[in-house]
């Protein structure tokens, strides 16, 4: 017992022992450094220079400009706040707040905020915009097959996007939001199974132009793959705006499908028209049926600024190759599940659009119109 509790005596004062070792030591080297301080003028940030590594790893990632100038100018612009406002510290560096911003830049200057982009290709070297082109083509592939497009010339130069089994309206949801395309003047949001030897994309949108569409398509072949009347290309014309259907089916002249209507297999937007129905597009209705007769509420008026470009068509060649991506269940074929989700998300996309007129009539305190989604 008695060794035991000398040991334990013992552990006891050599742990004293170090603390009072540490408390002495840290006093002395405070004292040091404070001693160190005074003896010293104070150091100008600006003059500093960095060690020749540093340098030599940021020159390689800024060819041509040499670091300590990068790094000098970063330093001066930060000293030049402080001797403007003598009572500034590290916090006030963060004073900038633009509410006008978009959000999250709020603590940007103005005048560095980029809020929109392009999908333009920029080449690594010389003048970048010398690789823009009029077009850019992106390549929605929903069946995973993206390498054999290389044997066209024109596909190593577009934007593959591949993300199995979705349309390309989850795709245009996802990756053309109005602020990426913004850029461009029109959009072109086509299926996959068209034949395009009649059309030429130049003389398509000089006919757009020149007859104010903000929304149109080319003229579809009448003979193949044809739904609506509307979209039948008329071989004495430029343009049509309106058509005559079927007895019942256009309750207005000025209305879909007899007028204000192209179909969503081949639509072309104006880029202010697409700002319009890119936020009108859901999330979670990735087919679009129903979108077609709701794209005249983002002109006006629809009946003026949507038609069809008759001199300038495609032929729909009818693949199914989409249908072919849902699964044969109960004794049915994989292309019947999907033509089913699509008139279901068509009736689900009235519903909502409904509802949403009239919430917003309501809070309006106002009657809301007769409802005029097919």
């Amino acid at each position: 017992m008695a060794k035991l509790g000398t040991v334990g005596r013992s552990g006891f004062l050599r742990k004293s022992n170090e603390s009072l070792r540490l408390i002495i030591t840290t006093v002395i080297g405070v004292a040091f450094g404070y001693l160190i301080g005074i003896s010293f003028p104070t150091v100008n940030i600006i003059k500093l220079h960095f060690p020749s590594s540093i340098l030599s790893y940021i020159e390689e990632r800024n060819s041509g400009t040499t670091a300590q100038s990068l790094l000098n100018h970063a330093w001066a612009s930060s000293s030049n706040q402080n001797r403007n406002n003598p009572t500034s510290n590290s916090t006030n560096l963060l004073q900038i707040y633009v509410p006008t911003n978009p959000r999250g830049a709020e603590r940007l200057p103005p005048d560095i905020v980029v809020s929109e982009s392009d999908f333009y290709l920029r080449r690594l070297w010389g003048n970048p915009d010398e690789f823009s082109e009029d077009f850019t083509i992106l390549l929605f592939h929903y069946d995973g097959r993206t390498s054999e497009w290389d044997e066209f010339e024109w596909s190593k130069r577009a934007i593959h996007v591949s993300v199995r089994k979705q349309t390309k309206w989850w795709y245009a949801k996802r990756f053309l939001h109005p602020d990426i395309v913004a850029s461009y003047e029109y959009i072109f949001i086509w299926d996959e199974d068209l034949g395009v030897e009649h059309f030429d994309a130049e003389k398509y949108i000089k006919l757009v132009k020149k007859h104010g569409l903000e929304i149109s398509q080319p003229g579809l072949e009448p003979n193949n793959g044809l739904t609506w009347q509307m979209t039948k290309r008329r071989g004495d014309r430029e343009v049509h705006k309106e058509t005559e259907e079927r007895p019942g089916w256009c309750a207005d002249a000025h209305l879909p499908p007899c007028a204000a209507f192209v179909e969503i297999m081949a639509p072309v937007f104006s880029r202010d028209a697409w700002r319009c129905v890119w936020h009108m597009i859901q999330n979670d209705l990735v087919h679009g049926w129903g979108l077609d007769f709701a794209l005249r509420k983002c002109v006006e008026p629809a009946h003026e600024k949507i038609g069809v470009v008759d001199s300038q068509w495609i032929v729909h060649q009818v693949v199914p190759s989409l249908g072919n991506q849902g699964l044969a269940e109960n004794g049915r074929a994989p292309w019947e599940g999907v033509r089913q989700r699509c008139r279901k998300e068509w009736g689900m996309f009235q519903t909502r659009m409904s509802d949403a007129e009239k919430a917003y009539f309501r809070a309006m305190a106002m009657s809301p119109p007769n409802s005029t989604v097919r």
